[in-house]
Order: structure tokens, then C-alpha cells, then sequence
């Protein structure tokens, strides 16, 4: 039997257990790990076919489109990502599956996408390329595609504590006219059915991702303020703290599950 949860049950849904002030500790949030499922898990055979064969995987595209940007100097005064951090498959392997990480430099986590034109200002001297470009998406996806397989693991040390549980705030606070959290449908009531897709447990092992609704690659924070405006919220805007924050918890609840970008869901 198909089991189902709509918007106007959902709404009616309490939230559980208020948010600890001390640090979170490995087992004290989220779903356990035994209990953990990639959304791949969750999709039709079909798609599931179409991320497993690089042939047919359309995030593949932005990464044949982020290679050349990896060794190609973007100014003839400036050096190339290649000519600092060597060759990709090497250098980048298992970077993309412990981001967003602290960064020195801004004294802050930072994501990914927000990593690469942090290098692509400081270092080459270069503008940042706009959130969900075709340039940026392309980079990403090509760095992230060599963490491919290699477990999820984020840095939870002392000065992350703080981030995480903001992180986590975020996750469990009602937002919208719908007032709904972020946990009520991704941890109380995954594998529900809402209208015709299957809830998942909103753990980013594909980030960047192939919608077949966007028929277009995006970003972990494309798919966050979607889901805001879904709940008829008012997104956050796509550089502000909150929203690495959540990406950063979403990352720690997945720690230990394997990255599999670039991805591709409903």
C-alpha cells in the first residue's frame, strides 16, 4: 500500500525535542546511520540507471565543461587551478565530500561553490562567477566528481560547534504558511508519498545534482530555497550564513554515506 502524507496533514504535525545548548555529539541527531538512505535509494529503477552510466548521466555534461576550466588559465597573467593544485583526479579526491569547511581566510564555513570563487577572486584575480552559472555549476561538478565513492566526513571540532548547531536550528524551525520544518518531512516522515514523489531523508550525497524538473544541473542551495518557497517561506537569500549553516548540518547528519556526484533525482 502506498502510504501518504499531504500538505495539510503535514502542517498539523508537531515538531520533537527542543535544540540542546551544548555541542552535538556523533550520535545525537538525525537518523540512525543504519537506518540512512542516499535519495537514490528512493528513485525509479530508470533514473537510478541514469546516474550509474556515465553515458547517460546528463550532469556528466557540466563536468566535460569543467575540466577545461580546471586547466585553462582564465587570464593570461593568472594561473590555472591546475598550475596550483596539479592534476584533479589526485588532488581533489575527497575534497568536495568534507565541504562546507571552515575557511581561514573569511573566518567562516564556506561551501564549495563559494570556495572555488573565493580561489577564483584571491588567487586569480578574476570576478566571481554568479551562483548557478553554467561556469560555476561546471567547476563544481568536476571537483566533486572526484570524490565520487569516498565517504562523507565534515569537520565537527570545536570551532565548527557553534555553525552546526545553527545548522541544526535551522533544520527544526518552523518557517512559513505552512509551518513546516525541514525534519518534520525529512526525518519524521520519510518514505512518505507526498503527491507523486517519494520524501526523502535530505541527506547532499550529489550535490551538484541533474533535476529532471530543472532539467538542469544545481546547487544544494538551488534546492533549499525551493523547498522554502514550497512551504511558502521566505527563502533565504543564496550566500547568506543561515543557508551555509543548513547545508553544513544536512552534510553532518550524512557523514559516513558515500558521494556520489554528480547526481541525478526527479
Amino acid at each position: 500500500m502506498i502510504r501518504f502524507a499531504g500538505v495539510a496533514c503535514l502542517a498539523r504535525i508537531a515538531t520533537a525535542a527542543a535544540l540542546a545548548a551544548t555541542a552535538l555529539a556523533a550520535s545525537g541527531a538525525g537518523i540512525a546511520p543504519a537506518d540512512r538512505r542516499s535519495g537514490y535509494a528512493m528513485m525509479a529503477p530508470e533514473t537510478r540507471r541514469m546516474q550509474d552510466d556515465d553515458a547517460e548521466n546528463p550532469g556528466m555534461l557540466w563536468v566535460l565543461d569543467g575540466r577545461p576550466l580546471w586547466t585553462a588559465r582564465p587570464a593570461p597573467d593568472a594561473a590555472s587551478c591546475a598550475e596550483c593544485h596539479g592534476d584533479a583526479e589526485t588532488s581533489m579526491k575527497g575534497v568536495a565530500a568534507r565541504y562546507p569547511a571552515f575557511d581561514d581566510g573569511a573566518g567562516h564555513p564556506v561551501d564549495l561553490a563559494q570556495r572555488i570563487n573565493r580561489c577564483r577572486v584571491l588567487r586569480q584575480r578574476q570576478a566571481p562567477w554568479a551562483g548557478e552559472s553554467r561556469e560555476l555549476l561546471a567547476l563544481e561538478a568536476y571537483v566533486a566528481l572526484q570524490s565520487r565513492g569516498v565517504p562523507i566526513a565534515i569537520d565537527a571540532g570545536p570551532r565548527m560547534q557553534p555553525y552546526l548547531r545553527d545548522g541544526r536550528a535551522e533544520f527544526e524551525r518552523r518557517r512559513g504558511q505552512l509551518n513546516l520544518a525541514c525534519s518534520q518531512c525529512h526525518e519524521d516522515r520519510w518514505g512518505l508519498h507526498l503527491g507523486g514523489s517519494v520524501i526523502p531523508q535530505a541527506h547532499p550525497t550529489a550535490y551538484p545534482i541533474y533535476r529532471l524538473e530543472w532539467q538542469s544541473v544545481g546547487s544544494l542551495r538551488r534546492r533549499l530555497r525551493g523547498c522554502m518557497i514550497a512551504v511558502r517561506s521566505e527563502p533565504y537569500d543564496a550566500e547568506a550564513p543561515q543557508m551555509i549553516d543548513l547545508e553544513l548540518y544536512l552534510a553532518w547528519r550524512a557523514r559516513g554515506m558515500t558521494f556520489e556526484a554528480p547526481g541525478v533525482r526527479p
